[in-house]
């Protein structure tokens, strides 16, 4: 899957990456600014979560409510600069817990996780977006 968008087209790409994800660990990669969040934001809002949308850029870790009574986690891993500051933070529990776990910044955890994952990689191609699904 490879996709170019722009940004207001993000509800229709949304549906489109939601269709291509397939393990429970999804790790969305991309430069700072390219849109990892905003993104992420559609895709929850796509799975019909009922909670009130942040960026976890300083909380690190999101749970959302689905109306379905599903838990999803955005995480956000930009923060981060130890694996001990992964295990302080009950990482590997959150991807242990059987629920979706969406991860920003996931490039540093992708050697290091047992489990199966999805990436998608985000690049910006002037006013373009292009999102690729790597894994």
């Amino acid at each position: 899957m490879k996709i170019k968008f722009q940004l207001n087209q993000l509800s229709a790409v949304s549906e489109d990456i939601k269709k291509n994800i397939n393990k429970n660990i999804v790790l969305i990669s991309g430069e700072m600014g390219v849109g990892k969040t905003t993104l992420i934001k559609e895709i929850l809002r796509s799975m019909n979560v009922i909670d009130n949308i942040s960026s976890p850029t300083f909380s690190i870790i999101n749970e959302y409510n689905t109306n379905n009574q599903e838990l999803i986690y955005h995480m956000d891993l930009y923060r981060i600069k130890s694996f001990n500051e992964l295990e302080g933070i009950g990482l590997f529990e959150y991807l242990e817990s059987g629920n979706l776990c969406i991860i920003e910044w996931g490039d540093m955890i992708e050697k290091i996780i047992e489990s199966e994952f999805n990436k998608f990689v985000i690049l910006k191609e002037h006013e373009l977006r292009i999102i690729e699904k790597i894994k």
